[in-house]
């Protein structure tokens, strides 16, 4: 079992894709993972192999974000000054495969508790006892689809970074790290999810899980504000600021098909 004075992180969405991948390599560091998810016996299963393989301790807490109930608990979790976490991993999220008025206004309010409203409540949660303590990190998984025309996805996670860099800049003088953290098509269920297939982008824009995830680490090491993963789509960031928006939304079907 890892020490009593090691970092613990906790990360929403922590049984597949992006979260799961985070969970293992920050496990290998030795931090101790709190898990976060709906089905409390997947949560138990990756529980189990992380400790078992990285032997570190493992926590786990079934919670639909959704319901503000089971939201509150997490937010207690995170307030808790006896079981300090040092690191807050805002993951857990889904899309929505058709546009705005396929969509019921019901489907769209649970994208925007799960996408807006739970990073935003979790982050406030957790900074308290950071600031106090002088010390913590926060990592909000965006996407670059935040700085392009795609929807409420895309204005879901255009508010997740602002909020993020402007949270960096605020609380980084009493030594706590907010980074945004936006990737782009990683291989992950979050598409299969969605009914969406591997074709529906070109091949070259879709990430491995494990070397984005590695990138995205390396960022946290370095203090950054804001991670955007890969040369390709820091060129596609940098580029979406001088397209005229129409033009951009004329792609929006991408990934989605």
């Amino acid at each position: 079992m890892s020490p009593s004075n090691s970092r613990t992180a906790l990360i929403t969405g922590a049984t597949a894709g992006i979260g799961l991948e985070l969970a293992r390599q920050l496990a290998a560091r030795g931090t101790d993972i709190v898990l976060v998810a709906r089905n409390e016996e997947r949560l138990g299963e990756v529980a189990l192999q992380l400790t078992q393989e990285f032997g570190v301790r493992t926590e786990v807490i079934a919670a639909d974000l959704t319901d503000r109930a089971a939201l509150e608990v997490v937010e207690e979790r995170l307030a808790d000054a006896y079981r300090p976490v040092d690191l807050l991993v805002n993951n857990a999220g889904f899309g929505l495969k058709g546009r705005f008025l396929d969509n019921t206004v019901e489907q769209e309010q649970a994208h925007l508790d799960v996408l807006v409203v739970a990073p935003m409540r979790l982050t406030h949660a957790a900074l308290g006892p950071m600031v106090e303590r002088g010390s913590g990190q926060i990592v909000n998984v965006s996407s670059v689809a935040g700085y392009l025309p795609r929807g409420t996805y895309s204005a879901a996670k255009a508010y997740v970074t602002r909020f993020s860099e402007w949270a960096h800049n605020e609380y980084k003088p009493q030594g706590v790290h907010v980074m945004a953290l936006c990737p782009g098509f990683v291989r992950t269920e979050f598409h299969e999810r969605m009914e969406v297939g591997r074709d529906s982008a070109p091949d070259f824009l879709w990430l491995d899980a494990e070397e984005f995830v590695r990138a995205a680490l390396a960022d946290l090491d370095a203090g950054k504000a804001i991670s955007v993963p890969t040369l390709r789509y820091k060129a596609i960031v940098t580029g979406a600021k001088y397209v005229p928006g129409g033009l951009l939304q004329r792609f929006q079907s991408m990934g989605r098909r």
